[in-house]
């Protein structure tokens, strides 16, 4: 959520339909111009007169402000009250105040009109600021209006862009936030419509006004409800949940192949039981079960992977299903294919360059805790090593850090504070410091992608990447090659924080 909020007024807050086509219809009459069908006169709404009468009646500037003054005429006593408001804007106007939302009003319309329809329709009491343009022709382009109400709501000190929305219903609304610096939403139940609104690149597009509540108040009506013991349960209890029954299932799997071990080794037919005895188990020189090879611990890993992912499943589901229809509308222009190859780039960079800084720096041979892990992981023939470690552990893992926490967290926290706990947490979980590192890095990143892109699948297929590559390399001896070496490793960290940095600047333009 964003704290504050600048509102259009014309097809935003009220519709003026009537009033403004209708006083139109009397200017151009004074010109001789008679236009029966109000309809045709909706592109008044929204831009400024004068433009408007230029524009689309080709009048010179002298005429246009006659036009004006004409316009204003029958605008200032009749006009200005046929008029309606939206229904539910009041209802939306207070919910928003009551969460402790800073609301503006920044019209094309002049200031003493925009207020008198303000108090006519009982609303000015929820609006701190109300900025519109002059009777004198001043402050009427709406990149000058935003920018006058932005100074008054911040006081003339420091604003705080990354809280703002300017909502409107027209392509002079997008542009005008654009032009200071503040991200936009557009209305379509206004006169601009989805493809004007698109066109203009509005950061955010919503169809009701009922939408609109749920866009600024998204996950405030929920985490509102709990207490603070209530919002941790619903990070702890998933994480616990998951790290329980994966522990529970990996102790009967371990139990199962000892029971497995027993049968094998007295099947004297030999055929798959053999191949399962040398496959699964090792065994001491009397033939006594010594342990299980790397192949059986990756794939009672993998299955204890599969039993937690099972059993926050439901939970995952339904969070990314929420998280999907909340960033439904910062993404309904398609992503260029670019974008997706940039984040695949991003994350191969960062991958290679933490796994080369980690080993090159010396901290992978200082863990005794990461040692045992490698050489437990690493002893597993190649390809099942890569289904069960690169494929199979890594989406469980992303079903609960991205799927649920990082989806709960961003309900509650802003963005980038979100993405930070949810890497501390996934960074805690492996429990040793080299794959705490690289996991926190690497879980920031993932998180970054799930919000850039609204799609569940790219931290996944980030994931899934990562680990394969990580196992893969780990297999093909590189090690005393030049790969393992200083300017590859910055190399590709500049690579990664590039790409990263190529994303989040396309975003931004977006």
């Amino acid at each position: 959520m964003k704290k504050y909020l600048l509102f259009d007024l014309d097809g935003t807050l009220t519709d003026p339909k009537t009033g403004i086509c209708t006083c139109v219809q009397y200017a151009l009459a004074s010109f001789g111009i008679q236009e029966p069908d109000l309809d045709k006169l909706e592109p008044f709404i929204g831009p400024p007169l004068k433009e408007s009468f230029m524009g689309f009646y080709h009048m010179s500037g002298e005429q246009a402000e006659s036009a004006v003054e004409k316009y204003r005429e029958r605008f200032q006593d009749k006009g200005i009250f046929e008029n309606q408001i939206y229904k539910g804007i009041p209802k939306l106007l207070r919910r928003l105040r009551s969460r402790g939302m800073v609301l503006a009003v920044a019209s094309s319309k002049p200031t003493v009109f925009v207020r008198r329809i303000l108090e006519h329709f009982h609303i000015a009491r929820y609006f701190d600021v109300v900025v519109g343009s002059e009777l004198d022709g001043t402050r009427v382009n709406k990149d000058q209006v935003v920018r006058e109400a932005l100074r008054q709501l911040f006081q003339g000190g420091r604003v705080d862009r990354d809280q703002v929305y300017m909502i409107g219903d027209r392509r002079f609304d997008v542009e005008g936030a654009h032009a200071v610096g503040v991200e936009s939403v557009g209305v379509t139940y206004g006169y601009g419509g989805i493809e004007e609104l698109k066109a203009a690149k509005s950061d955010y597009i919503v169809r009701s006004v009922e939408e609109l509540g749920s866009f600024l108040l998204r996950g405030a009506e929920d985490t509102d409800r709990l207490t603070g013991f209530q919002k941790l349960w619903q990070i702890l209890f998933p994480f616990l949940l998951f790290y329980l029954v994966r522990g529970i299932a990996t102790d009967l799997l371990v139990l199962g192949a000892g029971y497995l071990s027993r049968v094998v080794r007295g099947d004297p037919s030999g055929g798959g039981m053999s191949f399962l005895r040398d496959f699964l188990f090792l065994w001491n020189g009397d033939g006594t079960l010594a342990g299980l090879t790397g192949n059986a611990t990756a794939i009672v890993s993998a299955l204890g992977f599969v039993a937690g992912a099972a059993a926050v499943f439901c939970m995952a589901r339904d969070a990314v299903t929420l998280v999907r229809e909340e960033t439904r509308l910062a993404h309904l222009r398609a992503e260029p294919g670019s974008s997706y190859g940039l984040c695949l780039l991003s994350g191969l960079g960062l991958v290679l360059g933490m796994n080369l800084l980690l080993e090159l720096s010396g901290v992978t041979g200082q863990s005794d805790a990461y040692q045992a892990v490698a050489k437990s992981q690493y002893a597993a023939w190649l390809p099942v090593g890569l289904v069960c470690y690169g494929i199979v552990s890594p989406v469980a893992e992303e079903l609960l850090f991205r799927g649920i926490l990082y989806a709960r967290l961003r309900r509650l926290l802003e963005p980038a504070v979100a993405i930070a706990v949810s890497a501390l947490l996934f960074a805690a979980y492996h429990g040793n410091l080299v794959q705490g590192i690289y996991a926190f890095v690497t879980g920031c990143f993932l998180a970054y992608a799930y919000e850039c892109f609204g799609e569940f699948r790219m931290p996944v297929v980030i994931h899934v990447m990562a680990n394969l590559l990580a196992y893969g390399l780990s297999q093909g001896r590189v090690e005393g090659t030049f790969f393992v070496s200083w300017p590859v490793c910055i190399l590709c960290l500049l690579l990664g924080a590039g790409c990263i940095g190529g994303l989040y600047s396309r975003k931004r333009k977006r």
